[in-house]
C-alpha cells in the first residue's frame, strides 16, 4: 500500500531528529527545599497538580545564549524562556551525573522530566542520532546505564518525575523492519524498553511509552500494530503500574489540532486520517485501551507553533520558520492529552548542513531546513533567536 510504503519513508527520516543534545556550563543555584515533606505516589494525571520543572541544564544553555543578545526586547524573552519547564535527555552514560543536581532542586509544585534515551543501537534508522551503545548489547543497558538511574530516582522519593521513554525505538520496529540496522536492534528494544520499565516502576514517577506522531504511526497501516507493539512490551515488562500512556511529537513538529491538517491536500493524505496530534491521540488512545495498556498522552509542544512550514511529513532537520509552542499545560482540553510539555530543547540543532560532514544528513540541507546548521546536538543561536521571534503565544 502507497500509505504505508510512505509512512516507512518517513519513520525512517523523522528518527534523526532526536540528536543528544550538548552540555551547557551549569547554572548555579542554591538547592531548594527540594521536595514534598513526604514521598509521593503518583496516580491519574501527574501534571494536573504540579508545573514542569525548568531544568537546570537547560536554563543555562539559553541564559547564556540571552547574554549574547544585544537587542535588549529580545533578549529579555530569551531569559524568559530559561523559565520555561523542559525535559532533560539522558542520553548517555555519562549524562547521569548530572541528574543528581536536578533532583535536588525540584521542588514539591513542580514535576521533573527526564528522556530515557540510550538503548543499544538507538536509532536504527537514523544517520545523525545514533547512540554509544552498539546494537545487542543490553547488558550494558541495563546495568551501567538503567541501574544507576533507578539508584538515583529511589534516592529521591518525595520528587515527582515523568519519565518518555525511549523516543522513535519502537515506532521503528512497526515501520523500519526491513532495515538491517532495525532487525539487528529489535530484541534489545524490545528488552529494552521492557526493563527500563520493570525497573523504573516507582511510585513516584510517571512513565509514557513513545509513539511517533501521527505523521508516523498515524497512517491507517500503521496505527494497529503501533499499538500492538507498544502493548506488547508493557505487558512483557509485567504491567508496570506507574506505565501512564504515551509520548508523541518528541522533537516534533505536528500540529496539536490544525484542521485540516498539514498535509491534508497530499495525494496520500486518504490514508492518514491523523492530520494532527489531537486526531492522532484520540485515534491512538483507544486501540492501546483495546490492546490492555495505560493510554494517556503527552505531546511535545516545544517547535509547532507556526505550521505549513514543510515540503513533505518527513522533513524533520531545522525546520526553518519554526517559532516556540504553547508553554508546558494540563490545561489540554482533551481528557486524553494529560499535558502539553517541551520536550527537545529549542536552540540545539537537529543536525548539520555541511554536507560535507560526516554525519550530514540530506534533510538538513533540503529547502525547508535552517541554513547554516551545526552538529547535533550543538546550540544554534540563530535558530533559538527565530525560535523566540515566531512563538505563539509570544514571550
Amino acid at each position: 500500500m502507497k500509505g504505508l510504503y510512505f509512512a516507512t519513508l518517513v519513520a525512517s527520516a523523522i528518527t534523526s531528529t532526536l540528536a543528544a543534545p550538548v552540555e551547557p556550563v551549569e547554572e548555579k543555584r542554591a538547592p531548594k527545599a527540594s521536595s514534598c515533606a513526604s514521598a509521593v505516589t503518583l496516580s491519574g494525571n501527574p501534571f494536573a497538580s504540579r508545573t514542569l520543572y525548568p531544568n537546570l541544564a537547560y536554563s543555562s544553555e539559553v541564559l547564556a545564549a540571552a547574554a549574547s543578545i544585544t537587542d535588549s526586547a529580545l533578549a529579555a524573552k530569551a531569559t524568559a524562556v530559561s523559565n520555561v519547564g523542559t525535559f532533560l535527555w539522558i542520553d548517555t552514560i555519562s549524562k547521569i551525573s548530572k541528574v543528581e543536581q536536578e533532583l535536588q532542586n525540584i521542588p514539591c509544585n513542580q514535576i521533573g522530566g527526564f528522556v530515557i534515551y540510550d538503548l543499544p543501537g538507538r536509532d536504527c534508522a537514523a544517520k545523525a542520532s545514533n547512540g554509544e551503545l552498539a546494537a545487542g548489547d543490553i547488558t550494558t543497558y541495563k546495568s551501567q546505564y538503567i541501574d544507576p538511574i533507578v539508584t538515583l530516582f529511589k534516592k529521591y522519593p518525595n520528587v515527582a518525575l515523568a519519565l518518555i521513554i525511549e523516543p522513535d525505538s519502537l515506532p521503528n520496529l512497526v515501520t523500519n523492519a526491513n532495515l538491517t540496522t532495525c532487525q539487528n536492534s529489535a530484541d534489545g528494544y524490545k528488552a529494552g524498553v521492557a526493563y527500563a520499565l520493570q525497573q523504573l516502576n516507582l511510585p513516584n514517577v510517571a512513565m509514557y511509552v513513545d509513539a511517533g506522531h501521527g505523521g508516523w504511526l498515524g497512517w491507517d497501516a500503521n496505527l494497529k500494530p503501533g499499538a500492538q507493539m507498544l502493548a506488547s512490551v508493557y505487558k512483557t515488562a509485567g504491567s508496570p503500574k506507574q506505565v501512564r500512556g504515551f509520548s508523541t511529537n518528541v522533537a516534533g513538529w505536528n500540529s496539536w489540532d490544525k484542521s485540516p491538517g498539514e498535509f491534508s491536500t497530499a495525494t496520500d493524505a486518504k490514508y492518514n486520517k491523523c492530520q494532527n496530534e489531537k486526531t492522532y491521540v484520540d485515534t491512538f488512545a483507544p486501540l492501546l485501551k483495546s490492546d490492555g495498556m495505560p493510554n494517556n498522552a503527552i505531546v511535545d509542544t516545544g517547535r509547532n507553533a507556526v505550521t505549513g512550514l514543510r515540503l513533505e511529513w518527513g522533513d524533520w532537520c531545522n525546520v526553518n520558520g519554526a517559532g516556540f509552542g504553547v508553554r508546558p499545560t494540563s490545561n489540554t482540553g482533551d481528557s486524553l492529552a494529560d499535558a502539553f510539555v517541551w520536550v527537545k530543547p529549542g536552540g540545539e540543532s537537529d543536525g548539520t548542513s555541511d554536507s560535507s560532514a560526516n554525519r550530514y544528513d540530506s534533510y538538513c540541507g533540503k529547502s525547508d531546513a535552517f541554513k547554516p546548521a551545526p552538529e547535533a546536538g550543538t546550540w544554534n543561536e540563530a535558530y533559538f533567536e527565530m525560535l523566540i521571534k515566531n512563538a505563539v503565544p509570544s514571550f
